[in-house]
């Protein structure tokens, strides 16, 4: 699913410090989610973000540098599982769905 909301972003660095930032959901599934930093953050770190009703943590799997920013893939922790109950982003795009209107369309 993809999104566009924005969250305020938790991680601790090496020293144990919690270092908070604003950044942008770009996707997420119930295994985990991808967001847009302005700061790098390190593989392995512990990150959370809450929102209403749901709190989501989890680790990095992977951060890359792209033109407009730090690209961060998180994976949840078990506790952490998304759904649409959950937590449903205000910006959200099912993919899927697109693809199925978009071949009711071209095949009509």
């Amino acid at each position: 699913m993809m999104s566009a909301d924005m969250v305020t972003v938790c991680w601790k660095d090496k020293k144990g410090q919690t270092e908070p930032v604003i950044g942008i959901l770009e996707d997420i599934s119930p295994s985990g989610a991808c967001l847009q930093l302005e700061t790098p953050v390190p593989s392995g770190a512990e990150i959370e973000w809450s929102t209403r009703k749901h709190k989501f943590t989890g680790r990095v799997r992977y951060c890359v540098y792209r033109e407009i920013g730090y690209f961060v893939g998180v994976k949840f922790d078990a506790k952490s599982k998304w759904s649409k109950r959950a937590y449903k982003p205000r910006h959200l795009l099912d993919l899927r769905w697109l693809a199925r209107e978009y071949k009711k369309l071209t095949t009509s």
